[in-house]
């Protein structure tokens, strides 16, 4: 009780029953363009948009989505307490969303929150207790609902939805749970008017401290409060679902690529596997030092290979890859008639490419520009950064691509065209892949991707007994 003679400092309140329906009208479109911001601000946390993907949680994550629903609602009581703004107050329906897609304990959490500054602030007792009943009646419905799919698909567009459904159900008896979702979300904004008014009717004009409520006593204007409420819950849920549908539809691209990018990789040139066991098999009689060589080559090509599900690799791995390649060429063609050179900066071993990226285009300079040439060749492997990219070059000085093969180039083969889309699919447009080719001088074969760096790991530090 206050004291005579001193001004109460209780913010102002509305008194339920004198509200006019102009009022009303403004306060529920105030109310829709409020959760409709704050649901699109919630949507913009990249946590959110994970605990919205998961539908069993841990009680951690039940925890941070409790927060994510109650703060910014919470927030929204506080400014109605404080500033008059009632159409700002979503307890109701944060707590029904809360109920809804996280259960009853969520619900619970989430109406203790939105509901702690109106018992603190405003000396409104019985929010607490209809909190527990919309998170209780919330999260039963979502216990007993089978597919939460269902939940998912609740619309602010009331009216459509349920012409929808229950036309439906007519052709295909069977429960239909949007229309159970809005009659329980409508009788709790109903029960919350009812207690309302018997609280002011019992108590007085002290009512609306107990309880906070929109009221203009005239039919139609609490059908449309009604209506707003379910608005306020099913727009949310739709704001929130398009976020989960673009959610998996980026992971089923995510997941195309990754099935492209297995599958180009995949690829194996017959002919180079071929080859090779006809040149272990003419080593094994004269030279089988060499043939047992050869195949520990071929063999950690292999492995390589069944281990494609890798995409990217440092460049020093890729190098070591080739490397056990070009040793099986030096073999088959001897090392008079195949040249190695390399030039490779330092600084760029450690940066990533694509796995399995050189080798193909190697293998495309020695069996399409060294292997017709009678003398023989020199393949040069360059790579160095430049302007934040990494540029990776494979030249030879073979015979060259005959111009009026040069157009097509780009689709001819297995090796230039994997290479070339696999970086298409893995970079976008944001590489470049240049041939250039002299017939009778050689062909170079230019690729720019983007700069990355793998991170340098720790090294373990050795046992005690190791010293020993």
């Amino acid at each position: 009780m206050w004291a005579e003679g001193f001004p109460s400092r209780r913010p102002p309140r509305n008194d339920p029953a004198s509200a006019s329906p102009g009022i009303v009208y403004v306060t529920l479109l105030i109310k829709v363009g409020a959760v409709a911001m704050l649901a699109g601000f919630i949507a913009r946390f990249g946590i959110f948009r994970q605990l919205i993907m998961i539908e069993q949680r841990t009680p951690r994550q039940k925890l941070q989505l409790a927060t994510f629903l109650g703060v910014p609602f919470m927030l929204g009581v506080l400014t109605r307490l404080l500033a008059g703004y009632q159409g700002l107050d979503l307890s109701l329906e944060a707590t029904v969303l809360a109920g809804l897609l996280g259960g009853t304990i969520v619900g619970l959490s989430v109406g203790m929150m939105v509901s702690l500054p109106a018992w603190l602030i405003g000396h409104e007792y019985v929010a607490f207790l209809m909190a527990v009943l919309y998170a209780c009646v919330a999260g039963s419905a979502r216990y007993v609902c089978p597919d939460k799919e269902e939940i998912w698909k609740f619309s602010p567009f009331i009216d459509l939805s349920l012409y929808r459904s229950i036309k439906q159900r007519f052709k295909h008896p069977a429960m239909d749970w949007q229309v159970l979702f809005s009659l329980l979300v409508a009788i709790l904004e109903i029960t919350r008017l009812l207690i309302g008014r018997v609280a002011h009717q019992r108590i007085g004009r002290v009512s609306h401290q107990l309880l906070f409520y929109l009221d203009t006593n005239q039919f139609w204007s609490n059908v449309l409060v009604v209506l707003a409420t379910l608005v306020a819950v099913g727009l949310p849920v739709r704001i929130w679902n398009n976020t989960r549908i673009q959610r998996k539809l980026e992971e089923q691209e995510l997941a195309l690529m990754k099935a492209r990018v297995d599958a180009l990789t995949s690829q194996i040139n017959p002919h180079f596997l071929f080859n090779t066991l006809n040149t272990v098999s003419a080593l094994v009689r004269f030279d089988p030092d060499t043939a047992r060589t050869v195949i520990l080559k071929l063999s950690n090509i292999l492995r390589r290979r069944l281990k494609a599900q890798v995409h990217f690799s440092p460049l020093k791995q890729e190098l070591d890859f080739v490397d056990d390649y070009l040793d099986i060429e030096v073999v088959r063609f001897g090392r008079e008639k195949l040249q190695i050179r390399k030039d490779i900066d330092p600084e760029v071993l450690e940066m990533v490419v694509p796995s399995m990226i050189l080798q193909p285009l190697v293998e495309n300079a020695i069996r399409h520009g060294i292997a017709p040439k009678v003398d023989g060749g020199t393949v040069t492997l360059r790579s160095q950064r430049r302007n934040g990219r990494l540029r990776v070059e494979v030249a030879d000085d073979g015979v060259g691509i005959p111009p009026e093969k040069q157009l097509g180039i780009y689709e001819s083969g297995i090796g230039i065209s994997n290479v070339r889309e696999r970086l298409k699919v893995l970079y976008g447009e944001e590489f470049s892949f240049d041939i250039n080719s002299q017939p009778g001088k050689g062909t170079a074969i230019r690729v720019e991707i983007p700069e990355l760096v793998v991170p340098q790991a720790p090294v373990p530090a050795e046992p005690a007994h190791a010293a020993s």
